[in-house]
């Protein structure tokens, strides 16, 4: 298995005060603040997206199927992106290209995946199964034995928010949630890969095309001419913006300033976002036990990315 590389380059230079006879250090350290802080923000704003989407997917779901949410989620995002990024499909090699299908194949499987889990498990509990895959990534990539102890503090969180153990879950919908979350390791992976071989989010508009030229024909074999009604057209743009277009924009340009192994920590959050959407939109209410779990995730995620800072930090200079 490669190994997970950085796309990020060295820090950006500090910027200029116009005036100012030399840079102050204040500037420069504000920059570098900034420059850390911004693709962490990308990736959590694109969290908040995905899991909110989600939760209005599951409203839909009884109208088209999971198939048919999937079909309509991927089509419309594949559209808006093609209009938006307009992407050249000449000059590039075959390596890219295969880039770009085994990104929109990860990409097809982790929604296709994932939607089915939803029809038989509640969406935070599906997320934090499906979460088991990047945090897999995460100590598979930074191989510190620290990273082992965040790992199990986030996994004692994924088993409190389950209720206390897997078995009494649905085993097809948790089958589901872990195969979206093998699917969700090789997202990360490819994602950043096609953020730096592609300019801008030409990648990633060609990628959502391969996943809905692959998942439109289960959706129209479960759902029909039901995918065309203008509700479902409707319902069906909203969650593509939500857990695609904007998401998915956000999380290639983290990619491009982060390491795809602090990419994979941070995706511990998505239990918490996912058990806060579930309570909002879906009236799925969450118990003290359920908080215990969130605070566990969360407090595994940032002990992660603080741990790989320091072991960066620390690196010596080439």
């Amino acid at each position: 298995m490669d190994q997970p590389t950085s796309a990020a380059p060295a820090s950006a230079p500090a910027a200029e005060i116009p005036g100012a006879v030399a840079p102050a250090p204040a500037p420069t350290r504000a920059a570098g603040i900034g420059a850390r802080l911004g693709p962490v923000a990308m990736v959590v704003a694109g969290g908040l997206s995905v899991q909110f989407g989600s939760a209005v997917a599951v409203t839909l779901m009884p109208r088209t199927g999971a198939a048919g949410v999937v079909a309509v989620r991927l089509a419309v995002a594949a559209v808006i992106l093609l209009v938006v990024c307009r992407p050249r499909v000449r000059g590039y090699a075959r390596a890219d290209w295969g880039t770009i299908g085994a990104f929109g194949l990860a990409m097809a499987g982790m929604n296709g995946l994932f939607y089915q889990s939803l029809e038989r498990l509640p969406l935070g509990v599906a997320v934090t199964l499906e979460v088991l895959g990047p945090l897999a990534l995460s100590v598979f990539a930074s191989r510190r034995a620290m990273s082992v102890v965040w790992a199990a503090l986030a996994l004692g969180g994924v088993a409190l928010l389950s209720g206390g153990g897997f078995d009494r879950l649905d085993p097809v919908g948790a089958a589901y949630a872990l195969g979206a979350g093998g699917c969700w390791a090789a997202y990360i992976l490819f994602s950043a890969r096609t953020g730096r071989r592609f300019p801008q989010a030409d990648g990633l508009a060609l990628a959502m095309a391969v996943a809905a030229v692959l998942s439109l024909p289960l959706g129209l074999a479960e759902s029909g001419t039901k995918l065309f009604e203008p509700t479902t057209l409707a319902l069906g743009a909203a969650v593509a913006l939500l857990s695609s277009v904007l998401p998915y924009t956000l999380e290639l340009l983290a990619l491009r300033r982060l390491p795809a192994a602090t990419f994979a920590v941070l995706m511990s959050l998505e239990p918490a976002i996912a058990a806060v959407a579930g309570f909002l939109v879906l009236s799925q209410a969450l118990s003290t036990t359920d908080a215990l779990a969130i605070a566990l995730v969360i407090g595994a995620s940032m002990g992660a990315v603080r741990s790989q800072s320091r072991q960066r930090r620390s690196k010596p200079s080439d």
